[in-house]
């Protein structure tokens, strides 16, 4: 079919969908969506609550756990031990199809009678506080985090070890407040590096050691500010920064920050990669508007965070075998032709379900295992289950599901928003697409009010030391003021407590503690990185310097003293003032 231009039924907004589109949905047996990607984005990460979490009693056997769904929200919950236990039978909780009510409808009462698992964490070792997890041992606050040990505070980390308040690293060790980095060692306020030790505040730099507020760097040692040093030389200037300060780290922080303003930026972090659009893909390829694909990605379009899968479209959290997946989020362990769903793993031919796994068609069912032909949860033959199928997709065209908002849901389209069991500013959504509570009220989306803290402050934040070495475990029993002081957006917790391997960790590694609070942190390390957004641009090389005349190239690059007459997608917005350069024109200043 040729190329369509649709109004995005929720923003407004046009977008195109591409005649190659058509063949996709072919494929997988979809209409063409009414919602745009971004729109679609947005409403699947509605449904995904990484770090809000609660006290609450357990509805099985009434014990106090920890739950990412709140306690006045009408769902049960299971601890996790339980939910994947014997002791239940989701199927008691099926039910016929009623063809005088839309599909979501039924889905949503079906939702708030199956339990739900209290947190997702697989196989972890002394490491209860975590969600979206596996194979952590001694880790406490790690979200969507895989196979590291004695880590704390991170999102996005994986096989690493004794690090804390990490940000989307792999195969990191003894470092801190880093973000996109990879294979390093003690390493500090570090982003975009690969393969560098004993360094602080270093961006875009590879294979560099003992090295400090660098940019750009490649198989460098012993530079301080992009400025060689002999060894003896640099020790005693390391040693002047007083890195080991609070304010020597910030002072060092802002130098830091003016030199990276003056480098050029490459237009997109894509590494080992063909033929492929968007921001921080690896060892991929023909993957288009995609952000975050850690590896082995194929033929995708409008992915974000997922790894080894292919053929998948609009989704996010896929990986691991992956196949034919769209409009769904959280889906990985072999998965294949997955439609409209959530958390699941293990599974084929999968429609409007939400938390199953090692089943193959389903549709509209929740918390299934080992099933299959089953509709609400109910089983059916083979048979009766495809002609069922068949009359359920007609009556959601007939019978749409239409939203407090007035948009209108048949089949094709994720689930609505306010079927969520969590408010928008509990998931994630909040966090990539921030709202003001009066803007959720406008779209008549639900929001949670902040528990009342009960906390009572014993060390103000103006009150801690400058420099770790004043710090004693008498601070193990102080309640600490944020900085924030809860005036933020951040979902400020107002205060927070130092446990006792955050406070090894800082003295091993002399650096101050942190006058922020877990949350705090987390939302200025997501705030360094770009939006998962593109637009066109052209490069900002105009032959010897930058057009911003703040960068002077050290080379002559291949359009010589013309300007660059490269146009590319890129995730730096065109008000933005970083310099950004090509491929081509970056390498000539990098390599």
């Amino acid at each position: 079919m040729p190329a369509l231009t649709r109004t995005c039924q929720n923003c407004k907004s046009s977008f195109a969908i591409e005649s190659e589109d058509f063949d996709f949905y072919k494929r997988i047996a979809v209409p063409p969506p009414t919602f745009c990607p971004t729109c679609q984005i947005q409403r699947r990460f509605c449904f995904r609550n990484e770090r809000s979490f609660y006290k609450r009693k357990e509805s099985l056997r009434g014990e106090e756990i920890i739950s990412s769904v709140s306690a006045e929200k009408p769902y049960k919950v299971y601890a996790q031990k339980d939910w994947w236990s014997d002791a239940w039978d989701p199927m008691v909780y099926g039910r016929e199809y009623d063809f005088k009510k839309p599909f979501s409808a039924q889905f949503r009462e079906l939702m708030r009678e199956v339990p739900w698992p209290a947190l997702t964490n697989w196989n972890a070792t002394n490491s209860e506080y975590c969600n979206y997890t596996t194979d952590n041992k001694n880790c406490y606050l790690l979200i969507g985090s895989d196979f590291n040990e004695d880590c704390s505070y991170g999102y996005m980390n994986f096989h690493s070890k004794d690090s804390l308040d990490q940000h989307w690293v792999e195969k990191v060790e003894l470092s801190y407040e880093c973000i996109d980095v990879n294979n390093c060692f003690k390493v500090s306020f570090c982003q975009n590096i690969r393969d560098c030790t004993e360094s602080v505040f270093l961006f875009d730099c590879t294979n560099c050691h003992h090295c400090v507020g660098c940019v750009g760097l490649r198989n460098k040692s012993h530079h301080i500010f992009n400025e060689p040093y002999a060894r003896e030389e640099f020790e005693k200037k390391f040693a002047e920064l007083r890195l080991s300060t609070r304010s020597g780290l910030e002072k060092t922080g802002k130098i830091f920050a003016g030199l990276r303003s003056k480098f050029p930026h490459k237009f997109a972090d894509i590494y080992k990669s063909v033929n492929c659009t968007g921001d921080k893909i690896q060892n991929s390829k023909n993957c288009h508007a995609c952000f975050d694909l850690l590896n082995e990605v194929e033929d995708s379009k409008n992915v974000i965070i997922s790894a080894v899968c292919k053929d998948v479209h609009c989704a996010d959290h896929v990986g691991w075998g992956g196949e034919l997946v769209y409009d769904s989020i959280v889906v990985f362990s072999g998965v294949k032709n997955v439609r409209f769903s959530a958390f699941i793993r293990s599974s084929q031919d999968i429609t409007y379900s939400i938390s199953c796994s090692s089943s193959s068609d389903l549709f509209g069912c929740v918390g299934l295992k080992n099933k299959q032909y089953c509709i609400l949860n109910k089983q059916y033959s083979k048979e009766a289950y495809g002609t069922l199928v068949s009359k359920i997709l007609k009556h959601m065209d007939e019978m749409p599901y239409v939203d407090s908002n007035g948009a209108v849901y048949r089949f094709g389209e994720f689930f609505p928003p306010e079927l969520s069991p969590f408010a928008y500013n509990e998931s994630i959504a909040q966090e990539y697409f921030p709202l003001t509570k009066s803007e959720v009220m406008r779209h008549k989306l639900a929001w949670r009010e902040d528990d009342e803290k009960q906390h009572h402050v014993s060390k103000m934040v103006e009150e801690l030391p400058d420099g770790i070495a004043e710090v004693t475990d008498a601070i193990l029993d102080d309640i600490i003021e944020c900085a924030h002081k809860g005036q933020c957006a951040d979902q400020c917790t107002s205060a927070f407590r130092i446990i006792p391997s955050e406070l090894q960790f800082h003295k091993r590694l002399n650096l101050p503690l942190s006058r922020l609070c877990p949350n705090c942190r987390y939302y200025e390390r997501l705030r360094m990185r770009n939006p998962m957004k593109l637009w066109h641009r052209a490069c900002a090389c105009t032959g010897t310097v930058s057009s911003n005349g703040a960068y002077e190239n050290t080379v002559s690059h291949q359009h010589g003293s013309n300007k660059c007459p490269n146009e590319f997608e890129t995730s730096y917005a065109p008000e933005r003032s970083e310099i950004v350069y090509c491929e081509q024109c970056y390498q000539a200043e990098v390599a």
